[in-house]
């Protein structure tokens, strides 16, 4: 029988893209394992994207039953019988928690004394590093397998030559807590209108959270100028077979990005209050576009603050200068 494994990953669909290389190399130890992940609702279309988990256990630790969801969360545990739990999170109540599951095995982050009574392994928290990277290093001591990037599980497209796929947006949730990651609409349009003066095949995504600036583009620039895929695709899944196909993808610090980097697209990024070297791997595949900003706190999104700034110096990004940055790559 195989052994029933369970991971814990709570945050937006992009960790769970980031969290996919630790499980990869999990499964790769372990073929016969039962794999669990457990999960925020919002990030449920990671589903759609990976065939590597078999069950996944959602808790709303975003709401104000966060403690009611996490007791609700060990039930399922108990009675689910798993022989050991991976988790990341930097919280000092994790350690407690996954003690509290009364699994055997118990990985997860050294967050102090406690952490290192109550876990199996407690391992040295890098923050400095490619996220990807950051997560895997919880298994270090389990695998010698090392997967460097998320992999995903679509049907890749044929590349369409000269086509520059833009989604521009970001989720919604963090426009509403005030982290702004991406330039205005109306420079994406410009954006657009531009790369269509230089002769590429333009193609416009996004999802429901993407309504507005898609409307602020469609107002602003000639239709026959681009191709409008904006709600044609269905879920995830439809979308990384549109991203497969895309000679050139450029994107907000947003989920798509790493959808990107699993599909080995050349990705052009838009970077503003984050910071690009823990979000993207070092490779010349992916390219961050950032503004010329002397900003002495960036990056700040995150480490040094929750919101961003009023000002938003560091997302100053010209049409011309993210044109010219895509442009030059691919004379």
């Amino acid at each position: 029988m195989g052994k029933r494994i369970l991971f814990i990953n709570f945050g937006g669909l992009g960790d769970e893209i980031l969290f996919l290389p630790t499980i990869i190399s999990i499964k790769k130890e372990f073929p016969s394992a039962h794999i669990a992940l457990a999960l925020e609702p919002r990030s449920k279309g990671i589903s759609e994207l990976t065939n590597i988990i078999d069950e996944m256990l959602f808790t709303d630790i975003k709401g104000k039953g966060k403690y009611f969801a996490l007791i609700k969360l060990l039930f399922k545990i108990w009675t689910n019988k798993f022989d050991m739990v991976i988790s990341s999170g930097s919280n000092k109540f994790i350690a407690l928690f996954l003690f509290l599951t009364f699994i055997k095995k118990r990985y997860g982050y050294n967050t102090g004394r406690i952490s290192n009574l109550l876990l199996t392994d407690a391992v040295t928290l890098n923050k400095k590093q490619y996220a990807a990277s950051m997560y895997h290093s919880l298994i270090e001591n389990i695998t010698g397998n090392k997967t460097e990037l998320p992999q995903i599980d679509i049907n890749k497209r044929p590349t369409r030559p000269n086509s520059i796929l833009i989604h521009p947006g970001v989720s919604l949730l963090s426009v509403k807590k005030g982290m702004i990651k991406t330039i205005p609409a109306e420079t994406w349009a410009e954006v657009i209108d531009k790369l269509a003066d230089r002769g590429k095949e333009v193609i416009l995504a996004g999802g429901p959270d993407d309504k507005d600036t898609i409307n602020t583009i469609i107002n602003s620039v000639k239709p026959e100028k681009y191709t409008n895929m904006f709600g044609k695709t269905k879920n995830l899944k439809e979308l990384a077979e549109l991203i497969s196909s895309a000679e050139i993808f450029l994107c907000s610090d947003s989920a798509p990005l790493h959808i990107g980097v699993a599909l080995g697209v050349k990705t052009y990024v838009i970077f503003g209050s984050t910071d690009d070297k823990k979000l993207i791997p070092n490779n010349n595949k992916i390219i961050p576009i950032k503004a010329d900003c002397n900003c002495p706190l960036r990056p700040c999104l995150w480490e040094k603050r929750q919101t961003t700034c009023e000002s938003l110096d560091c997302l100053n990004i010209s049409a011309d200068k993210i044109v010219e940055t895509i442009c030059k790559d691919i004379k």
